[in-house]
């Protein structure tokens, strides 16, 4: 433009000559992102340092509950949880292991971390539901069939298992098709079916064969069951015919549509 200054000329070329609007907003961006990169890792390198260095996470209790014959102590001393390392690199998996196989007692537990230093124990006892005695000891049978203690002394109201199996006679095909461990495990069913109100009296549970299992209850008297088959149905045909004949000495339940008692 003719009419224009040399000092407007000289603002103009001054103006073009600086960064556009574009390339500020990207170098501004540009250190924004290095900014938050730079705190991320500062971040993370704190985070590590808190979880893994210092000396605040780090295990200094561990806590047992659920245990009704075991003790704590015994608990705490199977699960040899490292005292004193990284809350956060406990091997939990590892506890468990270790529990289950050294106390054959825990059905199942749970390892738990407890924030901020802390690791949780919670067992679940097996419950024995038959016992096998074995010299002067007792072994405790689970509902699954499991010998996982052996105890001086009989629990008070758990049923005895008895096996009268014999290779020679007619009880002999029975033993070769099941086998023992399949016939304790059958007794083991039944002893879980006992009506509540009998199993309290039930003293033995004893198995002949497969579909001749019976029930000795205090004071002599006697339940015929025959198979563990139908099981739910014998208790409940049980706990009528009790109650119905109270004066009965024997009972058979083993088909029970059609149940029997004797005796008085």
């Amino acid at each position: 433009m003719a009419g224009s200054t040399t000092a407007e000329r000289g603002e103009r070329q001054q103006e073009s000559s600086g960064p556009s609007p574009a390339r500020r907003l990207r170098v501004r961006r540009l250190r924004t992102i290095i900014i938050l990169a730079l705190a991320l890792v500062l971040l993370s390198a704190g985070t590590v340092w808190l979880l893994y260095g210092s000396q605040w996470l780090r295990v200094e209790s561990v806590s047992v509950s659920g245990t009704k014959v075991l003790t704590p102590e015994q608990v705490r001393e199977a699960a040899d949880v490292p005292v004193g390392s990284p809350l956060i690199s406990v091997d939990t998996d590892a506890i468990e292991a270790r529990l289950l196989r050294k106390l054959p007692r825990i059905d199942s537990v749970d390892v738990a971390r407890s924030w901020p230093d802390g690791i949780g124990l919670k067992v679940t006892e097996r419950t024995p539901v038959l016992l096998v005695q074995k010299g002067g000891n007792f072994v405790e049978v689970d509902d699954e069939g499991v010998r996982f203690a052996t105890v001086p002394e009989a629990p008070k109201g758990v049923p005895a298992l008895e096996l009268t199996l014999s290779p020679r006679d007619s009880r002999a095909a029975s033993l070769r098709r099941f086998g023992q461990a399949r016939l304790v495990r059958e007794a083991v069913r039944v002893a879980g079916d006992i009506p509540a109100a009998v199993a309290h009296a039930t003293r033995s549970v004893k198995v002949r064969s497969y579909d001749d299992i019976s029930l000795e209850l205090e004071g002599g008297r006697t339940v015929a069951w025959g198979s563990s088959e139908k099981g739910a149905a014998k208790a409940r045909t049980l706990a009528a015919l009790m109650k119905a004949t109270p004066d009965a000495r024997h009972f058979d339940v083993s088909v029970p549509t059609a149940p029997a008692s004797a005796g008085s």
